[in-house]
């Protein structure tokens, strides 16, 4: 069910980055668009959160691990625009996505199979051929760009970032599991009713962030494509957002290790398909065959199978 939930997550967040490329091409700016995303997103994740459930109480500590998660997908969405500006759309998308390969990394050595995140050699062996042939991609279409520099600093940003609000989802999950053992690295519990404005605060951060950012920037009032678009990318946003918390929240220690590359590698395939079919972008089919061989490597369970 999680690796389900993966996959629509990947099928919204690549509508979402359609939205944001065709607000860019109507003249709008990827920095109102994006306060507009993160803006509509709150109302999403209210609808899917507190409304839905008809949980309210709230938690201080759920609200604050939720600012900083927001501090940074705002950063990450800030850099994410940058890079887009800077460079290929589809492959900064897949750039940005190699980094789901790292969290279940960092879990393993942060925690073990003792707390739901276990690691096998074949999940290694899949995670490095997905970014070998996403960095065999990225290497491909940049080699003649003029703004290589600056797509590069701005796409690691976004990496780093990506890395860091994906590795809070999962502790979040482990923090609202009543059946996790004792650690230093969970020092307090939630119960899972007080978890529900995890998300609204997530994109409230987010929305100040890049709000922040806007006004700085550009200071102007933004144009209606930007607000149209980024009602689109809002509700894809918030409902993407909302399925990968879920995938975090309910993954089996085997879907643990490779929920988040299979949700970067549908996303990648599903942009690079729009950028082709819409923009006629070059695509290196065969790093992305290498990818999706990667997948199926780190997703079967080889001992059983043998």
């Amino acid at each position: 069910m999680a690796l389900f939930l993966a996959c629509a997550a990947a099928i919204l967040c690549a509508l979402h980055n359609l939205f944001m490329r065709r607000s860019v091409d109507s003249g709008g700016t990827t920095k109102a668009f994006l306060v507009f995303v993160e803006g509509f997103s709150i109302l999403v994740a209210v609808l899917l959160g507190p409304i839905k459930t008809g949980n309210y109480e709230w938690s201080h500590s759920i609200g604050m691990i939720g600012i900083i998660a927001g501090v940074f997908l705002g950063i990450m969405m800030w850099a994410l625009g940058r890079a887009m500006e800077q460079g290929p759309p589809g492959l900064t998308v897949a750039y940005l996505n190699s980094s789901a390969v790292v969290p279940a990394v960092i879990m393993v050595m942060l925690f073990g199979g003792a707390f739901g995140h276990s690691y096998q050699w074949w999940n290694g062996m899949g995670s490095m051929l997905v970014v070998g042939g996403l960095f065999w991609a990225v290497w491909q279409a940049t080699q003649n760009h003029k703004n290589k520099s600056f797509w590069i600093m701005f796409a690691s940003v976004a990496f780093a970032c990506h890395v860091m609000f994906l590795v809070i989802l999962q502790w979040r999950a482990m923090l609202i599991n009543p059946n996790m053992p004792g650690s230093r690295l969970l020092p307090f519990r939630i119960d899972a009713a007080q978890s529900e404005w995890f998300m609204p605060m997530i994109f409230v951060a987010a929305t100040i962030f890049l709000v922040y950012q806007f006004v700085k920037d550009e200071a102007r009032l933004p144009k209606k494509q930007e607000i149209a678009y980024g009602f689109y990318g809002g509700v894809c946003n918030g409902a993407c957002t909302y399925f990968l918390i879920k995938a975090a929240q309910i993954a089996t220690p085997w879907e643990n290790a490779m929920v988040f590359p299979i949700f970067a590698v549908s996303l990648i395939m599903l942009c690079n398909t729009w950028g082709k079919v819409l923009y006629k972008e070059n695509v290196h089919w065969k790093a992305m065959g290498l990818c999706l061989f990667g997948l199926f490597v780190g997703t079967m369970d080889w001992k059983v199978f043998f």
